[in-house]
């Protein structure tokens, strides 16, 4: 009976990382021809929570899923972690979408690739903790290539590679949170992603209307003979995209540890990467493509020798009782250190 709901578990898991692979291609494809005609950024990111918040209250009725534990977040912690990943939400996603408006699809989720990194980065200072050598080393390669990649890249922007370097930093820190914010609170994942794509939509309406609302309305930077009636169509199937991804994201975080998302997240970045020059068709040389592939060898390399450190310290922290008051035989027992809280 556990083999099978292992493999019941197991097959889940699978078709939803298949999902998440294609509809974050499709997502990403959409928005980089919207974007080409239709140049603003953040309007893309306002659809996108637009259409989080509207999608995802009809989903929590149709699955009668409860609001649960969400209701007793102490006004302390809505500060501390809610609103800031609301806050992040919006921010990462514009940065993202700067990103591929400025470069490529594919150089774009290359420099993308570079998550472990901060994620080392950002644990150290914000959990204290260390790493393996294995890990740091693993982070060669991935620094390599996304530098090989850049240095390669005919299409290459500053500021789209910039705005890509801050976006990971953003995702990384979300990924972090969030999984911090379901352990802590026992609220649904989906729940969550309602909240917080209802707040970011919230704080972040004033400042779009300053920015680019009346711009749109005189179409400054939009094309004399672009054809707004396929940009609406676009934006409506990259806002639905977007919210499927993110509902199936958000599953994958609430059903595996952050290793095995990780895993999975750079596994769509193959996806992406591929999808995005066999679609779009961007020139790309054999030294880049051999960047893009060094930098995924990496990740996959980091998400292996993570794997060997959580091994060794479950291993570590398995210790047999021992009887001293018998000679010190041990009895049998054995304890376990238990970790409030597991991230990538």
């Amino acid at each position: 009976m556990t083999d099978r709901r292992q493999i019941r578990e197991a097959t889940r898991i699978f078709i939803l990382c298949v999902f998440w692979y294609l509809i974050s291609s499709s997502n990403n494809v959409i928005g980089k021809l919207v974007l080409n005609e239709f140049p603003y950024p953040m309007t893309l990111t306002m659809v996108q929570l637009l259409s989080i918040s509207l999608y995802s209250g009809p989903l929590l009725k149709i699955w009668k899923i409860r609001p649960g534990l969400q209701s007793s977040f102490s006004k302390d912690y809505y500060w501390k972690l809610i609103i800031p990943l609301a806050f992040g939400k919006f921010l990462s996603s514009v940065f993202s979408h700067i990103s591929i408006w400025k470069v490529p699809v594919s150089f774009a989720h290359t420099v993308k690739a570079s998550m472990p990194l901060f994620t080392v980065v950002l644990s150290r200072i914000l959990m204290g903790e260390k790493q393996t050598l294995p890990v740091y080393l693993s982070l060669i390669p991935i620094i390599m290539g996304v530098a090989v990649a850049t240095v390669t890249e005919i299409s290459f922007d500053l500021v789209g590679m910039w705005s890509a370097l801050i976006a990971t930093c953003g995702f990384s820190l979300q990924n972090i949170f969030s999984k911090k914010v379901l352990h802590d609170t026992g609220v649904h994942h989906l729940r969550l992603l309602h909240m917080l794509g209802q707040l970011a939509l919230l704080m972040f309406t004033p400042v779009w209307a300053i920015f680019d609302l009346w711009n749109i309305i005189q179409h400054v930077n939009i094309k004399p003979d672009a054809n707004m009636f396929m940009i609406f169509i676009y934006l409506f199937a990259d806002g639905l995209l977007n919210w499927l991804q993110n509902v199936v994201a958000f599953s994958l975080l609430h059903l595996v540890t952050p290793l095995t998302y990780a895993v999975a997240n750079a596994s769509k970045r193959i996806a992406v990467i591929s999808f995005s020059l066999f679609m779009l068709r961007n020139p790309v040389t054999s030294t880049n493509v051999a960047g893009m592939a060094l930098a995924i060898f990496g990740v996959l390399y980091y998400n292996k020798a993570k794997y060997d450190a959580n091994l060794k310290k479950k291993k570590l922290t398995v210790l047999p009782l021992v009887d001293h008051s018998n000679g010190g035989v041990s009895i049998g027992h054995k304890f376990a250190l238990n970790r409030s809280f597991q991230h990538i």
